[in-house]
């Protein structure tokens, strides 16, 4: 398994980059409302099981998901595919009863906020990745 602890947080020139605890605190915000939203889920599945159909699969596939996105983005561990599984996250508006839409849409478009924000997270992460290889392929 590749692990990509290389971020723009550690790889090199430190003028222009964020102290590295730092750069873990905004990844940090950036999946919080993952983290809230899949710790809820997990704390009542119950309640978070009554509300989707086929309620089981669906509602354990979200929690694993919101979770484990956000884990590997804060551990770097193939943080580009967590950056890029989050986008799968957002709430499906179209498929709800016309009364219900604007709440969810509303939601939604917060969410692409976050997509791209995980989106930046995971160019830096691939681009910080390519910058260590070139820097390792130069050493004698």
């Amino acid at each position: 398994m590749y692990t990509s602890m290389s971020s723009p947080a550690n790889t090199g020139d430190a003028t222009r980059r964020l102290p590295r605890w730092l750069h873990w605190i905004g990844l940090l915000l950036l999946c919080a409302a993952y983290l809230q939203g899949g710790l809820v889920k997990l704390f009542d599945f119950p309640g978070d099981v009554a509300e989707l159909s086929p309620a089981i699969p669906i509602a354990a596939a979200t929690i694993v998901l919101e979770l484990g996105a956000s884990a590997m983005i804060l551990l770097g561990i193939w943080r580009w595919l967590g950056a890029l599984a989050a986008t799968f996250m957002a709430n499906p508006f179209w498929q709800v009863p016309p009364d219900s839409q604007f709440m969810m849409a509303n939601a939604f478009f917060e969410h692409l906020g976050l997509v791209g924000g995980f989106l930046l997270v995971a160019w830096e992460d691939l681009r910080g990745t390519q910058q260590c290889k070139v820097m390792m392929e130069m050493k004698p």
